[in-house]
């Protein structure tokens, strides 16, 4: 019977793969009825499936969603307002010409983390290609540490959706994940950031010329760099707040009052507020355009909400049906580690769907049943075992690849040798170093 379930869970996972690159299904759609297809055969009786599937997008969705609104709205206000490119702008004048690699990462990092990699990419990307047109460098020296430094922060750090929802299915502790995400991710981003754009640099001059319109120019009217660097870096601040509270022996209510507002929601309606005045108001922006910028970028939100959801149905569907059980218990004869097992799993569906969305929700589902009643089990690193994962080895099937190959001016075979070579070295490195971390944790 385990083999059994264990086959049709394999065949759901098929039908997602097959639905999103072959029959170019929205991968919500996909979601759906691969999880629906696991229900009926995996012998879920027919008056509980539609229950578990809509339990299983309430128990995602409940915490998460107004936490991707809130994202969301706060890097709409640090793109429009011009925050970003001060924050860039700061590190290229204290690091100079010569350690641009670094100053780079240090924008992509930074500026990744309250905002979408694709976000990022419209904020720093401009200003990659006028810093090479001013200093005559390889593209890729100055663009490679910058895709780095927003990937592995959309991949393993909150409050990105792929890290939130990974955190709800495994039931982790936010701060912990935070925490242990910051200190894997940055070193992580050297690795594949500066050292790799020098030793590429030299084997590789891309023919292409960067076709973008939009051209970077100094104003007046850009927000100062101290309040820019106190946008980004207060949700950060105010969720850390949760790891420290408990070790200041503080009173009851002060402690509790801490904890409130380091919650992601509450931190990031703080964070949001903050940047309508001072990125909004103060900048000459009135209610009204606030409201439309508001509403404009809350709109694409739709899909990726989708397919969180249905991520979480196919989770909860893939627990009724006893797939967990039936996984945990192949997993634990053949002695693999739940952190190499969600690695993998989330590597398989990432190089298959294209999607990172997809592929961490779809493995924190597959994998959160089998560690359910496991002891030992460090969820933290778990969540961020299978964010890596999801990095691995993006080609054609993604959206990022096309990005990058579109605004660097690459070619689909120079794209090949840079990106999805970087997204692998971020993938792996990041593996090992939560393989190193969970013998200290």
């Amino acid at each position: 019977m385990s083999l059994y379930l264990i086959g049709i869970t394999l065949a759901a996972i098929v039908i997602v793969i097959l639905g999103v690159s072959w029959w170019k299904w929205h991968a919500f759609i996909s979601l759906t009825v691969a999880g629906l297809f696991l229900a009926v055969f995996s012998g879920v009786p027919m008056d509980k499936i539609v229950t578990a599937y809509e339990t299983g997008v309430g128990a995602v969705l409940g915490h998460l969603i107004g936490i991707l609104a809130l994202g969301t709205i706060l890097g709409k206000m640090m793109s429009d307002s011009g925050a970003g490119m001060q924050v860039a702008d700061f590190f290229i004048k204290r690091f100079g010409v010569k350690y641009l690699p670094w100053a780079m990462l240090l924008s992509g990092f930074i500026i990744g983390i309250p905002v979408f990699f694709e976000v990022g990419l419209v904020i720093l990307l401009p200003l990659v290609i006028s810093i090479r047109k001013s200093t005559k460098q390889n593209i890729l020296l100055i663009g490679i540490p910058v895709l780095a430094g927003l990937s592995i922060v959309h991949g393993l750090v909150p409050p990105h959706p792929g890290a939130m929802t990974a955190i709800g299915i495994y039931n982790a502790n936010l701060g912990h994940v935070m925490l242990y995400s910051l200190i894997i991710a940055f070193p992580t981003a050297i690795i594949a950031g500066p050292l790799f754009s020098k030793w590429i640099q030299k084997r590789l001059t891309p023919d292409g010329e960067p076709e973008l319109i939009r051209v970077v120019t100094k104003s007046s009217g850009l927000p100062s760099t101290s309040i820019s660097f106190f946008i980004i870096l207060l949700p950060v601040l105010l969720i850390m707040l949760t790891v420290i509270a408990p070790y200041l022996s503080l009173p009851g209510a002060i402690e509790k009052f801490l904890l409130f507002i380091g919650s992601p929601v509450i931190s990031l309606l703080i964070a949001c507020f903050t940047a309508y005045f001072f990125l909004g108001y103060r900048q000459g922006m009135d209610r009204t355009l606030i409201k439309k910028l508001t509403e404009e970028c809350l709109l694409p939100l739709a899909s990726i909400i989708l397919i969180i959801g249905a991520g979480g149905a196919f989770k909860q569907i893939l627990i009724e049906s006893g797939v967990g059980n039936a996984i945990a218990a192949m997993s634990e004869q053949m002695s693999l580690s739940p952190i190499v097992l969600a690695f993998l799993v989330a590597g398989l569906i990432r190089v298959a769907t294209g999607s990172a969305t997809v592929a961490l929700t779809t493995a924190a589902g597959i994998v959160s049943p089998v560690v359910e009643h496991m002891s030992g089990v460090n969820l933290e690193l778990l969540v961020i075992a299978t964010g890596a994962g999801s990095l691995m080895l993006s080609h054609v099937n993604d959206a990022g690849f096309w990005l990058v190959k579109e605004y660097m001016g690459l070619t689909v075979k120079e794209t090949f040798k840079t990106w999805t070579v970087m997204e692998t070295i971020l993938s792996f490195v990041a593996f090992i170093l939560v393989l190193i971390l969970d013998v200290f944790v």
